[in-house]
């Protein structure tokens, strides 16, 4: 079906260039993807800008009211004489956007219009006035024990939509993010990239939060800023005393005599060899060096005997 751009925009053939220029304004602010969601709108608003490209150009518009749409997008004989060169055949870019933005002036078209400029839309927030930012996109970052103690330097690649350096159109790409882990981070620590969503013409873009998350260790478990660490010992250690090696996070290797007789609720607390405080590197909290002691699952009658002689002996 043929377009009749004068239709389009509302307006009569006899229509002046003001008259042009007012229905364009008028409908394309109706229409305007960005504040009408209805459907039907983008196609609308489609139309509106290839009409007004048309019409706004006296030398498309003569074309056009002389030849219809065909003569203007098939092309027509420059002279009766020479039937062999024929007019440029017009096509519209497809970039209502840039229509709408080359009528009004800048990127942000909305933004020098006062309230009554704009026809209101039910149900829906006036536009240029505030634009919204999209929600915080959210996203686990797991990190080792190791990488919490030492600090680290992360490279994150993330995919979102960026917006054309013409303002009119979009294209996925991938960018690096680095995130500088910080020795002492817990579990729950968020790191906020500002305005690294989608981009979109009317819109905010989100902040990505990535929220640390703390992968078990095999040695070590964290309570708060100290460090849980479990030997295993016999009955017979408990008893008589022994010494406990401890591989540090950092590597380094610490020796510990225990003498004392080693109970079930007995720890040993080593002072500044915990986890480095994220706000104070030079601080740490506490080793804390816990044991579970195995217990003989039988006895032979004289072992038990000698268990209880070596008991009963009074200091």
């Amino acid at each position: 079906m043929a377009n009749d751009y004068y239709e389009t925009l509302e307006i009569t053939r006899n229509a002046t260039d003001a008259d042009i220029k007012k229905a364009y304004r008028r409908l394309a602010l109706r229409f305007h993807p960005g504040t009408n969601e209805e459907p039907g709108s983008a196609e609308r608003f489609l139309q509106l800008g290839e009409a007004y490209d048309v019409l706004s150009d006296p030398r498309k518009k003569a074309t056009y009211d002389k030849f219809g749409e065909d003569g203007l997008k098939g092309g027509i004989p420059l002279d009766a004489i020479n039937t062999a060169a024929w007019s440029t055949e017009y096509v519209y870019h497809g970039k209502p956007e840039k229509t709408f933005t080359q009528f009004f002036g800048g990127n942000n078209p909305f933004a020098d219009f006062q309230m009554s400029d704009i026809p209101p839309q039910p149900g829906k927030l006036q536009p240029g006035v505030v634009k919204t930012q999209d929600p915080q996109i959210e996203r686990d970052l797991h990190l080792s024990l190791d990488d919490l103690y030492l600090g680290c330097t992360k490279k994150i690649k993330i995919s979102r939509r960026v917006m054309d350096a013409d303002g009119y159109g979009s294209s996925i790409r991938d960018k690096i993010l680095h995130i500088n882990v910080k020795p002492g981070w817990k579990e729950g620590t968020k790191v906020i990239f500002p305005k690294e969503g989608d981009q979109g013409p009317n819109k905010i873009p989100a902040d990505i939060v990535f929220i640390v998350r703390q992968k078990s260790h095999p040695l070590y478990v964290r309570q708060d800023n100290d460090l849980i660490y479990k030997v295993q010992i016999s009955l017979e250690m408990a008893l008589t005393g022994f010494s406990v090696d401890v591989e540090t996070m950092d590597g380094r290797l610490l020796t510990f005599p225990i003498n004392d007789i080693v109970h079930l609720a007995y720890k040993k607390v080593v002072t500044g060899e915990g986890m480095p405080l994220s706000h104070d590197v030079s601080t740490r909290g506490d080793l804390v060096i816990t044991f579970d002691i195995q217990f003989p699952k039988k006895l032979a009658p004289e072992r038990k005997q000698l268990i209880k002689q070596a008991l009963s002996i009074k200091n």
